[in-house]
């Protein structure tokens, strides 16, 4: 199968039984959204959604998280992964966002990667979800479906992938494209036991067909 052709078909799919596809992490604004996106890395959304509504309540806006002490921030967000870094990146990122931009989150992805604690899987996700921008945020999930699945031929890094994906997916549908991703691994295409049986995308996957014909040789 030619990989356009596997592309063309499980996008299809995609778009006719998942038409809306949305982050898991709650938020309601774009200050909140990139508190929550920092605190996720190699985080569940789950334990991320359990602790932001204190922290936001107690740091609703750039000035008062950037008035604040990382020791503070670390009380309400100690359950999630490093928590001491992450307490640390939240108080600069305000700070720079105070400083830089006047406490407005920036749409542009260079721009969103100079505040502390964003890297490029983040600025890709404000971009995408915030900005509705054609940018593809590449985290652990859409790392390893993309590989396992073959829209990516044994990508070794993160960068790799999401160049692959960008071109061969339609710019307009790169921010859903990403929760699609996103969504499948998580609760289809699992890291450690994927539920082929149930997903409607083996037909065109690459790993389910190899393995397939290798047990009807």
């Amino acid at each position: 199968m030619k990989i356009q052709e596997r592309y063309n078909n499980i996008i299809d799919w995609f778009k006719a039984n998942m038409p809306i596809a949305e982050t898991e992490l709650n938020y309601e604004t774009p200050f909140q959204l990139l508190i929550a996106v920092i605190l996720s890395a190699q985080c569940t959304d789950k334990r991320v959604n359990m602790i932001t509504p204190s922290l936001f309540e107690a740091y609703p806006t750039p000035d008062v998280l950037a008035a604040a002490t990382p020791e503070a921030v670390f009380e309400l967000i100690r359950s999630v992964s490093y928590p001491n870094n992450k307490a640390k990146h939240l108080v600069g990122m305000a700070k720079k966002l105070l400083n830089d931009f006047n406490g407005v989150v920036p749409a542009d992805i260079d721009q969103l990667q100079t505040l502390p604690g964003v890297g490029r899987k983040t600025a890709n996700v404000i971009a995408a979800v915030v900005f509705n921008k054609e940018a593809m945020p590449v985290d652990t999930h859409v790392f390893r479906v993309s590989n396992r699945i073959g829209l990516t031929n044994n990508s070794k890094t993160p960068l790799q992938t999401e160049k692959t994906l960008v071109k061969y997916i339609p710019g307009e549908l790169l921010p859903i494209a990403h929760h699609w991703l996103i969504l499948h691994g998580r609760y289809v295409c699992k890291a450690r036991k994927p539920d082929c049986l149930n997903c409607g995308i083996r037909e065109w996957c690459k790993s389910y067909n190899k393995e397939y014909s290798s047990k009807h040789i």
